[in-house]
């Protein structure tokens, strides 16, 4: 039996600072819209762009790292879930689809200045470290020379 998968892969460019909320539970929540762009040639053989516009939540350590670490225009790639949910508003029931994002990597290059573990970008994985018990401190720490022997 198969089955279903429900991933959604995203590198685009927020349109707006990340808007940061806190659950009365005190879970820290981060909402960002994300552009995509791709180019094409129409029927008379002009080029058009075409932007998609998408809603993604991060919760917890990704909310964190997001108001931490992005703003308008910073270039990321996200990686999570489609999820729909509804709420009421003036009687009416309303429905929005968003994606829950699982891992967040910043792409752009002057977010390049830690320390991290690859060599690559920082990337903040929300299973891996409630999974590990792993920090931002620890992944961002310099001091990763204590344990070298000489």
């Amino acid at each position: 039996m198969a089955r279903s998968v429900n991933k959604v892969i995203l590198v685009g460019n927020l349109g707006q600072d990340p808007d940061v909320r806190t659950t009365p539970q005190g879970t820290p929540v981060a909402s960002i819209n994300i552009a995509t762009s791709e180019s094409y040639k129409d029927k008379s053989g002009n080029w058009q762009d075409n932007t998609e516009w998408h809603r993604v939540t991060l919760w917890d350590y990704l909310a964190d790292s997001a108001s931490r670490n992005l703003k308008k225009g910073s270039k990321v790639y996200i990686e999570g879930k489609l999820q729909t949910r509804s709420y009421e508003k003036d009687g009416i029931t309303r429905y929005v689809t968003e994606i829950r994002a699982v891992q967040l990597v910043l792409l752009d290059p002057s977010s390049n200045s830690g320390s991290y573990e690859g060599g690559g970008s920082p990337s903040y994985n929300q299973e891996s470290k409630a999974q590990n018990g792993i920090t931002e401190e620890d992944l961002l720490s310099e001091d990763d020379d204590d344990d070298i022997p000489f």
